[in-house]
């Protein structure tokens, strides 16, 4: 189903007799990326996995959670593919909600999504509101002081290119060296980008130009007009663009850390003896193969980790 036929059914249920450009970002997005993932409230496709006695066995016995029976995960819906609101404009989905999902399974819990803004959730999570954040969370080590943390998914910054550009391979300064590249002002990537940059002038070769854009069309159409010759932002964000547009295309991916490694993880209270349970349950996701579908089903398979960690180094204080 096109997103013609997908808005006509919208308004053919008397939800809004309004142009797309009227409904709201959220609503939209999902509608746009409909054809690419899916974005349906029913999931048919979602991954679910058996009881995992060995995570079981190692929750503590003395951890209540927010609602018996429950596994009560907040996460911000940020957009596709790691977590947006479905057709039904209110429905989780994404990533992040499927892994929630299939932790929820192997310990033995049902599943219960809490939408939170980004900045709500260290609050909410110290406050008891929820059990755990599985939403894109970075393990740092500031973060570390407050919070557990069980690893599940690579941090990744992107670089795509037109999908005709000649450019096949970015991975170290020297690949980027007298391209011009569009970041985000202030981001991780801007940061990284400068000192790539500094290391080629150091060698003689020459710098990368950087172009500051402040969203993801504006970027998009720099890249298509030729104006620029590659896009620098988080990974999962371009593996989206890629397959709802089709004109552009992955050559590398970056730590979004670099030079260290930056890891993505479950987020628990500190000392709630949670994150062992969690590292173990995901663990054994990776050896049965359903983390794999997981990441497979929304294109993130270059973010996979070959393991789970607790507590690992997180990015310095800076």
């Amino acid at each position: 189903m096109n997103i013609i036929e997908k808005l006509g059914r919208v308004i053919s249920v008397g939800l809004l007799s309004l142009p797309l450009f009227a409904l709201p970002p959220a609503y939209q997005q999902a509608l746009a990326a409909g054809d690419i993932f899916d974005l349906s409230p029913e999931q048919p496709g979602r991954v679910r996995v058996e009881k995992d006695a060995e995570a079981i066995a190692a929750l503590p016995k003395d951890f209540k959670f927010t609602s018996p029976g429950k596994f009560t995960v907040a996460v911000s819906t940020g957009g596709p593919p790691l977590a947006t609101y479905a057709t039904d404009a209110k429905t989780v989905v994404g990533a992040d909600p499927d892994y929630a999902l299939a932790i929820a399974d192997s310990i033995g819990l049902e599943l219960e999504l809490v939408p939170v803004a980004w900045a709500d959730w260290p609050l909410g999570l110290v406050s008891g509101k929820y059990d755990a954040v599985i939403s894109n969370v970075g393990v740092t080590e500031l973060r570390k002081e407050k919070f557990d943390f069980s690893t599940y998914r690579q941090g990744l910054h992107g670089f795509f290119v037109k999908a005709d550009s000649k450019i096949k391979n970015i991975r170290e300064p020297k690949d980027a060296a007298g391209l011009r590249i569009t970041v985000g002002a202030s981001t991780d990537q801007e940061r990284i980008l400068l000192k790539w940059s500094d290391e080629n002038v150091a060698a003689g070769l020459k710098p990368i130009e950087l172009q500051y854009h402040d969203d993801d069309a504006a970027r998009v159409i720099a890249l298509q007009s030729g104006r620029v010759d590659v896009i620098v932002q988080p990974h999962a964000q371009l593996v989206y663009i890629a397959a709802r547009d089709k004109n552009i295309k992955r050559v590398g991916t970056l730590s979004a850390g670099w030079p260290e490694r930056s890891d993505v993880a479950i987020t628990t209270r500190k000392g709630s003896g949670l994150a062992d349970a969690l590292t173990l349950a995901t663990n054994n996701l990776i050896k049965s193969g359903a983390y794999k579908k997981i990441l497979e089903r929304w294109q993130l398979q270059e973010e996979a980790l070959p393991e789970s960690r607790t507590n690992p180094p997180g990015l310095p204080k800076s």
